[in-house]
């Protein structure tokens, strides 16, 4: 039986592996946590801080409020756009950024707002084409590896995922990405880096994905996909094996060590 690692080569040899990019990719390069978003919000908006700390006030709800208040994201936008932002040359002394673009996937989607995946393939002079909205996908040329902005990107306020309603709005799953999701993946193995698994959409995806294929009676035939964890987690290897998918686990103390050993090992097995 092929190794993991052997399974996502030959899947690359063959173009039919899609790569799924997650915020702890972009982490391990400095941006920061959610949490400097919630406290940017909470001091331009003048909120009480143990307001905001109540558990029902998550950053999706905050920018929900923020959009109620301000009357649109704009300002938001260009604070996150300026503060989540590193140099190009963090970005090329990133090794795990020189790997995925090494290891040349057709397709990444990426829910990440930043731009350091398109900066890391200009760096390493890989074309790509990013799609963030419709147009873009019916702009897109087939030969370069596309970039898909699933939650948005900061050249285009109104593509951004960030607020409440935002992620209620895409949980209908038929946004043209959505689509454009389910068209790309059927017939590929998927990886999936840089996840926590706590974001409620991703998991709604993975979910949907998997019922596609239990109600064409191919699920047999479905590629197999992975999820890689920095460490062992029994929860979410039963739950996302129960939807088909294969959960990789690290064995590195430190999630950024850990995520390029198993990048290291696919791209010796391609």
């Amino acid at each position: 039986m092929q190794s993991v690692f052997e399974q996502i080569a030959r899947s690359l040899r063959e173009r039919r592996a899609m790569l799924f990019v997650g915020a702890g990719v972009s982490m391990s390069v400095g941006l920061p946590s959610w949490h400097r978003l919630i406290e940017h919000m909470t001091k331009e908006l003048g909120l009480d801080d143990q307001m905001v700390g109540m558990p029902d006030a998550s950053y999706q709800a905050l920018a929900e409020y923020y959009r109620l208040r301000q009357g649109s994201i704009g300002s938001l936008r260009k604070w996150m756009d300026r503060e989540w932002s590193v140099s190009r040359e963090k970005v090329r002394q990133s090794e795990i950024h020189k790997l995925i673009v090494s290891l040349d996937f057709p397709i990444v989607y990426t829910t990440n707002y930043d731009r350091n995946l398109e900066a890391a393939f200009e760096i390493h002079g890989q074309p790509y084409v990013k799609i963030a909205n419709a147009k873009d996908i019916a702009n897109a040329s087939s030969g370069p590896t596309q970039i898909v902005k699933y939650h948005g990107d900061f050249d285009d306020d109104a593509s951004l995922v960030l607020a409440e309603t935002d992620y209620f709005d895409r949980l209908s799953f038929d946004s043209p990405l959505d689509v454009k999701f389910r068209a790309d993946a059927l017939g590929r193995t998927i990886l999936f880096i840089g996840y926590s698994m706590s974001d409620m959409n991703i998991r709604l995806l993975l979910h949907r994905l998997w019922q596609t294929w239990r109600l064409s009676g191919y699920e047999r035939d479905r590629p197999n996909s992975f999820v890689f964890m920095p460490g062992p987690n029994l929860i979410q290897e039963a739950v996302l094996g129960r939807w088909g998918l294969n959960v990789v686990a690290g064995d590195d103390e430190d999630p950024q060590k850990s995520l390029l050993a198993f990048l290291r090992q696919i791209a010796d097995a391609k």
